[in-house]
This record gives C-alpha cells, sequence and structure tokens, in this order.
C-alpha cells in the first residue's frame, strides 16, 4: 500500500540514479507526476519520459541523465509566498542557484525560478538537485 505516491515515485527516481540505471519505471503514473517530471525535464534533471498504458493504470518510463542528487517530495505541503520563498530555498535546497523547488501555484505546477519570474507563490512539492 502506497502512503504517499509521489515520495515513492521521486524516491524510485532518486535510487535508480544512484545504481547507474540509464531508464527507470514509475508507477502509477497520474497528471500530478507527469507535470513534476515536466519541470525536472525542463530543469535538465531527467531526459525524455513516456506514458505507456499497461492496463493497470499506465507507467511513466523515465530515461535518467546522472544529474540528481537528491530529490524528494515535501509534506506537509507548505504554502509559500513570495517573499518567504528564500527561506524554504535555504531549507531544502544546498545552495544558491542549486537546484529547484516545484511548486504548484495559480499558474500550473512550476519550478521557484518560474513562480518568482511570475511573482506568485503557491504550495511546495517537492525538490530536486
Amino acid at each position: 500500500m502506497q502512503s504517499n505516491p509521489i515520495s515513492d515515485a521521486l524516491t524510485l527516481i532518486k535510487n535508480a540514479e544512484h545504481s547507474g540505471k540509464m531508464v527507470c519505471e514509475v508507477r502509477p503514473a497520474s497528471n500530478l507526476l507527469g507535470r513534476i517530471l515536466k519541470v525536472m525535464q525542463e530543469n535538465g534533471y531527467i531526459g525524455l519520459y513516456e506514458y505507456v498504458e499497461n492496463g493497470r493504470g499506465g507507467v511513466f518510463r523515465v530515461n535518467l541523465k546522472g544529474r540528481i542528487n537528491k530529490c524528494g517530495a515535501i509534506k506537509p505541503r507548505l504554502s509559500v509566498r513570495l517573499v518567504n520563498m528564500e527561506k524554504f530555498e535555504s531549507r531544502y535546497l544546498p545552495a544558491q542557484n542549486f537546484g529547484v523547488l516545484i511548486l504548484t501555484t495559480t499558474a500550473g505546477i512550476v519550478s521557484h525560478k518560474t513562480a518568482k519570474e511570475k511573482g506568485i507563490g503557491g504550495k511546495l512539492l517537492a525538490y530536486v538537485y
């Protein structure tokens, strides 16, 4: 039984990276997980990914680049305002301008850099560096 599918998926990706695999399959696939993978891809942490239907809800097949040192879900999903963003960056990321926080905002699921550019806050979902 899964208690947090996002956390389980990110842990699976991190473990596959550390074991040197080039491809991993993440299940169960969901829209939220797909959007998180898109942000990770846009920031260069993973390669291409695709949704594969397997009769039990589908899986994401993710091509790994070997660039992830650590990633994980943030629980509880903390609300963050634009003015407080640096506090959460220092809490979850090891250094300035290194790594990405992934947020859900009114503009969709975006990185903290995009949220700063748009001048919006949201709820923290995950981090990757």
